[in-house]
């Protein structure tokens, strides 16, 4: 791998050099030089694990859920908890975050053992997620909350769209539902729960959708969301039965 000496230089110029991609430089430079380093790399040159990415990759992954969490929290008003969990998943999963590395070239600037030294090692999935989740914790600690939110969002935003112009969060049985009534002039839906049976760490809930005291769904679930959820896709298939 060459001297310390050249070593030290490749990785300065490695910084610089994905500064200027993301926009902005770092206090402490050496917070990004740890996020570029893969484990391999520390073994195959006598450094401790802890110069590695991977505690910085424990925090980069609390970090962008959290951000992921409250965009599509106010992004999407109308999305159940089931389906905003859905559509997060989507974008903070390991191959989604691959892809985002991919765009940045993060690969290309990673610090990794001769095992894994080839180009197309570097592109392995794993690799690339982690050492994104290690870059947003680099710049958590350097840069703070809001700026790292703000460039989460800015490095996601083709993700975003497409959950919202695509393919959207899963639709919303329960907005669907009061839409259709609302539109023919009822009250809106109410839910009403019937019985909650099993153990504590696994109770399935069923609930009933009434509409001007009527029962017209029935749904179980395993939490009470998921069975008004299920009592809403009730209701709107008996109804659409009826039309």
């Amino acid at each position: 791998m060459g001297s310390s000496r050249d070593q030290s230089a490749h990785k300065r110029a490695s910084v610089m050099a994905l500064e200027h991609k993301l926009g902005f430089s770092f206090k402490n430079p050496s917070l990004l030089r740890q996020a570029l380093v893969h484990l391999s790399y520390c073994n195959e040159n006598d450094l401790d694990q802890s110069e590695s990415y991977e505690r910085l990759e424990f925090l980069g992954d609390a970090v962008l859920e959290l951000a992921v969490s409250t965009e599509l929290y106010f992004r999407f008003p109308n999305a159940d908890e089931g389906e905003l969990t859905k559509t997060r998943s989507s974008i903070v999963r390991r191959e989604t975050l691959a892809q985002i590395a991919r765009r940045i070239d993060l690969g290309s600037y990673l610090f990794v053992g001769k095992g894994i030294e080839s180009s197309s090692d570097r592109q392995l999935e794993s690799v690339l997620a982690a050492a994104f989740e290690a870059l947003v914790a680099a710049v958590y600690i350097d840069q703070g909350n809001e700026f790292t939110r703000a460039l989460i969002l800015r490095l996601i935003e083709p993700e975003l769209t497409q959950a919202e112009q695509m393919e959207g969060p899963p639709e919303n049985p329960k907005s669907q539902l009061q839409e259709l009534i609302q539109g023919q002039g009822l009250k809106t839906p109410t839910y009403e729960l019937v019985s909650s049976k099993g153990p504590d760490h696994g109770p399935v809930f069923t609930v009933n959708v009434l509409v001007n005291g009527q029962v017209v769904g029935t749904g179980a679930g395993g939490k009470k969301a998921e069975a008004e959820a299920a009592a809403a896709r009730s209701a709107l298939a008996a109804l659409s039965g009826q039309a």
